[in-house]
């Protein structure tokens, strides 16, 4: 009988080693070019693979959990003409299952593979019982919804049988099921996800054989490229941390007028938007705030940066990512506003690439939605400076000689000072809450 041998390709990031996060196909499993057959773990993304090979599945070389290095064989093929022959009964396609396409129509290919009408099978045993065996999954036949729609809903614990569809033909929208995962609200942001009962719950837990009170968790993946990143900033940049508190009551009140505008309809908007602008704003005032130090064989150099690729903290049930908005100076209110739903999607699926993590100049991250005042946030390495927005609460506030209850929030920012001095710092903090205090001021 002939075999094909599949190993673990370099999905184009310069990949060494990955975890076979879930496999989508058993052993019998007939399958077409371009089939998901599993989802693997980098130390920045999750990524899905299509089978090259059209056939049946012959053996799964590799179990879920494990991490494996690039070449690796992770499973095998057989022709279903050798698979007959030899009385291997193939299990069918789902015929209900909808075509492994993106939201553009084309083929699922992730880094390799052919064009083509490949379809996507699943397998009802096995989907039951939930991605890697964590929990029942309600069935969704005869739900109309493309793959990474159904993935998202997965995530997001959504059942699509309950989403009210918007799409064309009945088809449920990505949209839709943000929509119907979480109600938005002025005073949650939905740039970071709200947690789940599991806080890591694709990284392995194996218990201490001692009297069971502890247990120990592997450090891969993302967590892995997360404390590397920090330990490596914390020693290396001399961090300092400035804040002030303001009043934000007049964002709040833009932020309510842009959702009640009908050019915002398909637009979530946060205060976070009027963060972000405030961010780009007081960064083009003070743009030491803006770049890096750099390290070269000739001695130490300060890279000041022309454009502000934004990063925005996210954080996902997989860990902390920072993937960033490329010349957010470019961007207008509403395109900007679309890149942070952007973003935020695309961090949710576990669907941000490597090269949306890179190259980053300054980032914003959000610790209002867990519900902190203030802190002190960990620069990202090539960058000199980060800034957390806090919860925005009412609080008793001193408005013209009288106590009134005002939305009042904190900004907080930690700088490099080997690349920007007090001063700086401060007059960039400064700049930033009068934003947010009187967006007015972004009016040109």
């Amino acid at each position: 009988m002939t075999t094909e041998t599949f190993t673990l390709p370099d999905v184009g990031e310069g990949l060494t080693e990955a975890e076979l996060v879930a496999w989508k196909v058993a052993p019998g499993d007939a399958v077409a070019v371009n089939d998901v057959i599993c989802e693997i773990e980098t130390a920045k993304s999750l990524v899905e693979l299509p089978s090259p090979h059209a056939g049946v599945v012959g053996e799964l070389l590799v179990a879920e959990g494990v991490t494996v290095e690039v070449g690796s064989p992770i499973i095998t093929f057989v022709s279903e003409a050798e698979a007959a022959d030899a009385g291997i009964a193939a299990n069918p396609k789902d015929p209900a299952a909808p075509p492994a396409t993106d939201e553009g129509g084309g083929s699922v290919l992730v880094g390799y593979g052919t064009g083509g009408g490949a379809t996507s099978r699943r397998r009802t045993p096995r989907q039951a019982q939930g991605p890697s065996g964590r929990g029942p999954v309600r069935s969704s036949v005869g739900v109309i919804a493309k793959p990474p729609i159904r993935k998202l809903a997965r995530d997001l614990n959504v059942d699509l049988t309950e989403v009210t569809p918007s799409g064309a033909d009945g088809e449920v929208t990505r949209d839709d099921v943000v929509k119907h995962a979480e109600q938005a609200s002025v005073f949650r942001n939905i740039e970071t996800p709200a947690w789940g009962a599991v806080r890591e719950e694709k990284l392995p837990v194996t218990p201490r054989v001692d009297d069971g009170r502890s247990e120990s968790i592997p450090v891969k993946g993302v967590r892995k490229a997360t404390s590397s990143a920090m330990v490596q900033s914390a020693y290396s940049a001399p961090h300092v941390t400035v804040w002030k508190e303001i009043d934000a009551t007049r964002t709040m009140e833009l932020v309510k007028r842009l959702k009640a505008s009908p050019d915002y309809a398909d637009i979530r908007v946060s205060p976070l938007l009027v963060m972000a602008r405030a961010v780009i704003w007081a960064a083009r005032r003070t743009p030491m705030v803006n770049a890096a130090w750099v390290d070269t064989d000739a001695g130490a150099e300060i890279a000041v940066r022309h454009y502000v690729n934004l990063g925005i903290a996210a954080a996902t049930p997989r860990g902390l990512l920072v993937p960033n908005i490329k010349d957010a100076q470019d961007l207008s209110m509403k395109e900007l506003a679309r890149a942070l739903n952007r973003l935020t999607l695309t961090a949710r699926e576990g669907k941000t690439s490597p090269a949306d993590q890179q190259g980053g100049t300054i980032t914003i991250t959000n610790i209002g939605v867990f519900g902190m005042d203030a802190g002190t946030p960990i620069i990202n390495p090539g960058e000199a400076g980060i800034v957390a927005m806090g919860t925005i609460a009412q609080k008793p506030w001193v408005v013209d000689g009288e106590v009134r209850p005002r939305w009042v929030t904190t900004v907080s920012g930690s700088f490099d000072h080997r690349v920007i001095d007090g001063d700086g710092m401060s007059r960039f903090i400064a700049d930033v809450a009068s934003i947010l205090e009187e967006p007015a001021l972004l009016v040109d």
